[in-house]
């Protein structure tokens, strides 16, 4: 929306919960691993100086396509973003096996969502499997919808969420529903109903090339 940028969201997480690997210590290590200075990375990635500040800092939680921008703003995938840079694979990329447990997710709470990515230990991935666990109830709570390049393949595993759409009236989807549609489009899910709700995020071409995978747990 011009004039109006959808920069950051505040942390939501309850009260004593543990804080994570400190995500703007990691955004600060990156930045500085490129050369790059505060006011670089804020023009490349579309976003106010005081916005990447805020976050290297802590004082700020990016929201998804916050995180987008960054990823693009410092040429890197999510992964590396996340979780930092492993070694590139040598030659052709044939083979590769990366295994997740469930004990060794890493949570990354950005705002309205919090993200536990898959396969953190390959990089170069033509996708970006993802646990998130989606904090609002309304959509007044979510705040600014996410856009982002690309297209969107969502597949509800449990319980009910509620898509909010730009252009579309709000659509239920239960167990079993799946929906496509462009990310580029204003879009965002929230948690309806009494139960925990999973859903199976697929995101192609979230760079202009490859895919990105999530799995949305929408908490109560």
């Amino acid at each position: 929306m011009a004039g109006s940028e959808p920069e950051a969201a505040p942390d939501l997480r309850a009260p004593g919960m543990d804080a994570e690997p400190a995500f703007g210590v990691q955004l600060r290590g990156l930045r500085r691993s490129t050369g790059r200075t505060l006011k670089e990375v804020a023009d490349a990635s579309g976003l106010a100086v005081s916005t990447v500040s805020k976050i290297e800092t802590g004082r700020m939680s990016p929201t998804y396509d916050v995180l987008l921008k960054l990823v693009r703003g410092l040429d890197i995938d999510l992964t590396t973003l996340l979780n930092g840079p492993k070694p590139k694979p040598a030659g052709v990329r044939m083979g590769r096996l990366d295994v997740t447990r469930a004990d060794d997710r890493k949570r990354h709470p950005t705002g309205a969502y919090v993200y536990e990515p898959l396969a953190t230990g390959l990089t170069l991935k033509e996708m970006d499997p993802t646990f998130v666990t989606v904090k609002a109830r309304s959509i007044e709570e979510f705040g600014e919808l996410i856009r982002h390049p690309g297209e969107e393949l969502v597949f509800v595993l449990s319980g009910e969420v509620e898509l909010h759409a730009e252009f579309y009236a709000p659509v239920r989807l239960k167990a079993g529903d799946s929906v496509y549609y462009d990310a580029g489009m204003g879009h965002a899910y929230i948690s309806v109903g009494e139960e925990d709700a999973t859903i199976l995020n697929i995101t192609a071409g979230m760079n202009g090339e490859g895919t990105g995978i999530s799995a949305k747990r929408v908490a109560e």
